[in-house]
């Protein structure tokens, strides 16, 4: 214990579990002494007496630190354990059977971290499936948490088309190396990110995006925590469904800007979205907003025909446009802001709040 402090720290049962392990590896060198012409019987079952579990608590590099103390003994006993004339060939044989010892860990090392890695892949895949069917409870962010999801400031989801080569383990060191916590699943034919972090979003957001092949990308709506990000993973998705019909939308692209496409594909969040955020704001903005967003719509985006409909002058039409900007966040004088503010008067005409 003076030689591996970490040893000592040990719970007994799990020191003598490894005290079990020696003494099984002891007693099968002992065996293959009697007949050294045998193949040397080493093995992943030299560790069989020990639980799976153990590889969790004492590590490869400890496993070998072991066998070279346990080698170091039997070296320094090698005058009273040989027989006259038998201490070379036993200090070969200890050499040789230490060598095979410690490939047989590495054996059990790697058998145990590959059945670690498909273990947590499928509670991957079982947290993300959970977020995209709206089930965030205690047991979904309790497995988050085993695969290492940590406190975060905000949290958001990521869609994007499944690509066929996506490097995840490279993701996922880039993901760690910024302090970002993510998760990786799938969706149909649809690949989810949801990543967490305390530092810059924007900067986390176009890492991830750089690290996908040229494809669309949609970013779902910032949520606190994990347990919000239910929201964000159904709007991603349901926007990657949508941004085939926007063919200049940015990469990456904000789920809420592609409200107007989720609206013509049925999407019922997207409707409640305009109907909330533009038509209900215009409503109580006054119908002065209202009127002037409706005719130079209808008026074929022209300043002055909607002055003349109004009986306004041109800069108090240009003025009410400006504050229009400032109600529904839409720019009536671009494309974009003129097809979603329209969608959302429509909308409220016809299905109103």
């Amino acid at each position: 214990m003076e030689e591996l402090p970490w040893f000592g720290a040990l719970p007994p049962e799990q020191r003598s579990y490894v005290g079990l392990v020696l003494q099984a590896g002891l007693s099968t060198f002992s065996q293959w002494l009697r007949y050294p012409d045998q193949p040397l019987p080493v093995g992943p079952e030299v560790f069989a007496a020990a639980p799976r579990e153990l590889a969790r608590v004492v590590n490869l590099k400890q496993t070998v630190q072991l066998i070279r103390i346990a080698v170091d003994v039997v070296e320094q006993e090698t005058s009273a354990l040989a027989a006259p004339g038998d201490e070379a060939r036993l200090h070969e044989a200890v050499l040789r059977y230490s060598r095979e010892l410690a490939f047989a860990a590495a054996d059990v090392y790697a058998a145990a971290a590959e059945a670690r890695g498909a273990w947590d892949a499928r509670l991957e895949a079982g947290v993300v499936d959970a977020l995209v069917r709206g089930h965030a409870g205690e047991l979904t962010l309790s497995r988050a948490a085993t695969l290492g999801w940590n406190r975060v400031d905000w949290t958001l989801a990521l869609a994007a088309p499944v690509p066929p080569d996506l490097d995840v383990p490279q993701l996922r060191t880039g993901a760690r190396h910024s302090g970002l916590s993510l998760l990786v699943g799938e969706a149909d034919t649809s690949l989810v990110l949801v990543v967490g972090g305390t530092g810059a979003m924007a900067a986390a957001v176009r890492q991830i995006t750089a690290a996908l092949p040229e494809a669309p990308v949609v970013v779902g709506p910032v949520a606190r925590d994990l347990a919000g990000a239910v929201v964000s993973v159904q709007e991603a998705l349901a926007g990657l469904s949508a941004v085939r019909a926007w063919p200049q939308a940015p990469r990456p692209v904000q789920a809420a800007d592609l409200l107007a496409e989720r609206v013509v594909l049925g999407d019922e969040a997207a409707r409640r979205r305009l109907l909330e955020d533009i038509y209900s704001p215009l409503v109580l903005a006054g119908g002065d907003l209202l009127a002037t967003a409706a005719a130079y719509l209808e008026g074929g985006g022209s300043i002055e025909a909607t002055g003349r409909a109004l009986f306004l002058h041109p800069n108090t039409v240009r003025y009410r446009l400006k504050k229009l900007t400032d109600v529904t966040g839409q720019n009536l004088t671009q494309p974009r802001g003129a097809l979603v503010v329209r969608l959302a008067l429509l909308l409220g005409r016809t299905q109103p709040l």
